[in-house]
């Protein structure tokens, strides 16, 4: 059983891209499917299918890499776990390397880059940075 499955989404994916998988499936929900569609969004993959088997749904993302074969993905790191939740209002929401990564936000407009969450004048809970 899982405890946290942000967290372990985050893991296989940043697995994969360590030892260069072209694609990697697991367990899908809602919320992962936001997620993959922000990474398909902001360029660090390629993009993602959903499949349902019985009333089970996966989730097959497919990583994305530079020309000299290395991951477009560096650095994937989880923020909010179930012990302890990061919530940030909209002056807080936090600018990852400078701009040049991105942060991404559950808020109450779903789930959304810090960018778009400044845009929209929402805080939310911080899900996870990446660069």
């Amino acid at each position: 059983m899982i405890n946290d499955p942000v967290s372990d989404f985050l893991t296989r994916i940043r697995n994969a891209n360590m030892v260069f998988k072209p694609e990697v499936e697991l367990p899908g929900s809602n919320l992962k499917e936001a997620i993959a569609t922000v990474l398909e969004r902001e360029g660090f993959i390629n993009g993602y299918e959903v499949k349902k088997v019985g009333k089970k749904k996966f989730i097959k993302i497919h990583l994305r890499y530079s020309d000299d074969g290395k991951g477009v993905i560096t650095h994937l790191e989880g923020v909010s776990k179930p012990g302890r939740r990061k919530y940030v209002d909209r002056e807080n929401i936090p600018r990852v390397l400078n701009n040049l990564g991105v942060c991404i936000l559950s808020t109450s407009k779903g789930i959304t880059t810090g960018e778009e969450a400044r845009k929209l004048m929402v805080g939310g809970e911080v899900i996870c940075y990446l660069w």
